[in-house]
């Protein structure tokens, strides 16, 4: 079962766009990197990996064996700026983890065949 989403998708949409005029916008950003992460829970479901995108927030996602105790063995971690350039397209899975922008561990940690998201283009 998907993961309930809490954020209106028009919501998400506005915030993603506020915040590539200002990526300096806290609340956009906040808004923007929740509805994204609400985004990859909804397209691939499960709670096999944890992408955590601190302060903003975190989801499992991606069918697998599920994870209840501890630091989960698959996670994916970033920074907001670098979570929204993932998700839009402006920031390569590959470049981010060569610089240690993006911190993937564990098997299923490389979720960059999700990225960028459909729902992260401009409209």
């Amino acid at each position: 079962m998907p993961a309930r989403r809490r954020t209106d998708p028009a919501a998400g949409h506005a915030a993603l766009a506020r915040w590539r005029e200002n990526p300096d916008d806290r609340a956009a950003r906040r808004t923007a990197v929740r509805f994204t992460l609400e985004e990859i829970a909804e397209i691939e479901p499960g709670h096999a990996v944890e992408v955590r995108v601190p302060p903003d927030g975190a989801v499992q996602a991606i069918e697998g064996p599920r994870h209840t105790r501890d630091t989960p063995p698959n996670v994916v971690e970033t920074d907001p700026q670098t979570w929204l350039g993932l998700v839009t397209g402006t920031v390569m899975w590959e470049d981010a983890v060569a610089d240690g922008r993006l911190r993937p561990s564990g098997t299923r940690a490389d979720i960059s065949r999700l990225l960028p998201l459909q729902a992260a283009r401009p409209r």
